[in-house]
């Protein structure tokens, strides 16, 4: 069954870093037909803090306030928008990423989308504790958006060359899913990138012939990409490239109009924390530009 998206959640705090996420998730749910729901939660321990200076209905309501205004502004952004998609907006306390994985499962939400900085000014450091631990624990994809991603482009469809990472592992095939998918939707060609990294091998293994069967796994699992592809009439264009994934990832993007990165969150070691630290969040720390994290985990 084809992955589809009607239901989007965007969790915002106000803060600027948030307000591209918010720019994302509108054209996503524009362009996909899909309801969107805004969340904005008062932070538990904030909450706390404003209730030791104000006093306990003070402190809520200073905080409730600020978290109404942030989803205020994204549904006053979203009519204002060139397509419009319906929206909901909710305000709730609590832990942030306990809070936005609650709501996502009582709407059934199929993508959250999330800023990887927010009002802590922490931007990268483990792409921020909130969108850190929703990665982690979300059985949905997450479109993570960093503060220098681009806004979309309001007048045409907001992804038009999308870049799949590969490494022909069964959570890169659940990815695989996702991507043609969206590249299908927006009738944009999907790139596939292998990168061919020798580092896990001793210096002693090294040779030609090692590099050699790295280059033909690749363009194994290119074909693969390029068959499921077809199927959908999506346009191929394959790569393989030398080096580790993470900076492999970002050269590429740089060298080519990519404005949507698709992929698994962890791949062959099946080590979720591992993987998703070595590459799924290099490319977000480093990066500039959407990341689509599908979990391998996943919801069927």
């Amino acid at each position: 069954m084809e992955p589809t998206i009607d239901t989007v959640l965007l969790a915002t705090d106000g803060s600027d870093p948030a307000e591209r996420a918010a720019e994302h998730a509108i054209a996503l749910a524009a362009t996909t037909e899909a309801d969107l729901h805004v969340l904005a939660v008062a932070d538990a321990a904030a909450s706390r803090m404003a209730e030791a200076t104000l006093g306990e209905q003070g402190g809520d309501s200073v905080l409730n306030e600020a978290a109404r205004e942030a989803t205020g502004a994204v549904a006053d952004l979203a009519a204002d928008a060139p397509a419009s998609p319906d929206v909901t907006t909710i305000v709730r306390t609590g832990l942030a990423h306990k809070e936005i994985a609650a709501y996502a499962q009582e709407i059934d939400a199929d993508v959250t989308v999330l800023g990887t900085e927010g009002r802590s000014g922490l931007d990268r450091v483990l792409l921020g504790s909130v969108a850190e631990n929703v990665l982690r624990t979300s059985t949905r994809p997450v479109l993570l958006i960093s503060p220098g991603t681009p806004a979309p482009d309001a007048d045409q469809t907001p992804y038009d060359e999308l870049l799949f990472p590969t490494d022909g592992s069964e959570g890169a095939d659940r990815a695989l899913d996702w991507a043609i998918g969206l590249a299908a939707h927006y009738a944009a060609p999907l790139h596939a990138l292998f990168a061919a990294d020798a580092s896990p091998f001793p210096t002693t293994v090294r040779s030609k012939q090692l590099l050699q069967a790295l280059e033909s796994a690749g363009n194994d699992a290119i074909e693969a990409v390029r068959e499921r592809g077809e199927a959908r009439d999506v346009e191929v264009v394959g790569a393989v490239a030398s080096g580790a994934p993470g900076p492999t990832i970002l050269e590429y993007c740089e060298d080519e109009p990519i404005d949507l990165v698709v992929m698994g969150t962890h791949g062959r070691s099946g080590l979720d924390r591992y993987l998703l630290g070595s590459v799924t969040e290099h490319v977000v720390r480093h990066g500039d530009v959407p990341v689509f994290c599908v979990p391998m985990r996943g919801e069927e």
